[in-house]
């Protein structure tokens, strides 16, 4: 698939190491591996904010709908209009729907239908995928 952001791995590489991202974010991102439950930065993180991806920063997801699924892993109930694409995963024998940033492809986790209202659903996120940042003064 073709994104609005393209670069080369060595420049994700690079991005994300200039970020200070997460050891691991390279491989979740660009490769789709996935972090160890309850270990990731953003899991047990509840600060006012918004969510963004790490590698091109697209808004993903707005604290207020950030919620304790017990999964070990950031979850959200509602993901800003536009911001995630949905791709079928049929990977490790289960199917299950795939979340990506509509912006540059990077890998971010998967979406269940077994999330509070008002959607219903839960969007299950890597941290190391995710950025924080705090609202605007």
């Amino acid at each position: 698939m073709t994104y609005p952001v393209q670069k080369t791995d060595a420049e994700w590489q690079a991005e994300l190491q200039a970020k200070g991202a997460e050891p691991v974010a390279y491989q979740v991102t660009r490769h789709a591996a996935t972090e160890r439950p309850f270990t990731g930065r953003y899991e047990s993180h509840w600060a006012d904010g918004s969510y963004h991806c790490i590698c091109c920063g697209a808004k993903l997801f707005d604290s207020d709908t950030k919620f304790d699924a017990g999964c070990g892993w950031p979850s959200f109930w509602h993901a800003v209009p536009g911001a995630i694409q949905e791709i079928e995963d049929r990977s490790h024998g289960m199917l299950r729907t795939e979340t990506v940033c509509a912006q540059c492809g990077a890998h971010l986790g998967h979406v269940f239908p077994d999330g509070p209202a008002p959607t219903g659903l839960r969007y299950c996120m890597n941290s190391a995928s995710l950025a924080f940042e705090p609202p605007a003064p």
